[in-house]
């Protein structure tokens, strides 16, 4: 997650890490979300959540979706492929605290197409990168 303080002019700043509590793995996906969202400064105006294991991120994927969000103020947006809503999300915080247990995917969002960048995958196992 890379925070968006409303005193920078680039979304590229440390992450920040928290320790989550054991939770149900049901409810892990937004729990895990809600908890690393909580322990950012009270000067980040906008988060950008990106996964792990998506090796094949843009960059320009997050630059386009920061774009957006400085434009429109929506609370919401995301990346679109081939019509297709992946990473990056960014998240206005002031959605922070309505995050659902089972994660983003069911809420609306600003659209930000990105066909002419790769996705940026899904590796589940280390096999999955030389595939």
């Amino acid at each position: 997650m890379t925070a968006l303080p409303s005193t920078t002019s680039s979304p590229c700043s440390a992450p920040t890490k928290s320790r989550h509590p054991h939770v149900p793995s049901s409810a892990l996906s937004g729990s895990s979300l809600r908890c690393g969202l909580a322990a950012l400064g009270e000067e980040v105006e906008a988060a950008v959540v990106v996964l792990g294991d998506g090796p094949t991120l843009d960059p320009r994927a997050i630059d386009r979706v920061v774009a957006a969000w400085r434009e429109s103020a929506a609370e919401r947006v995301a990346a679109t492929y081939g019509g297709v809503r992946l990473h990056p999300l960014l998240l206005a915080r002031s959605v922070w605290s309505t995050v659902p247990d089972k994660g983003l995917r069911d809420l609306p969002a600003q659209l930000v197409p990105c066909d002419d960048l790769e996705p940026p995958g899904d590796v589940d196992f280390a096999d999955d990168l030389t595939r």
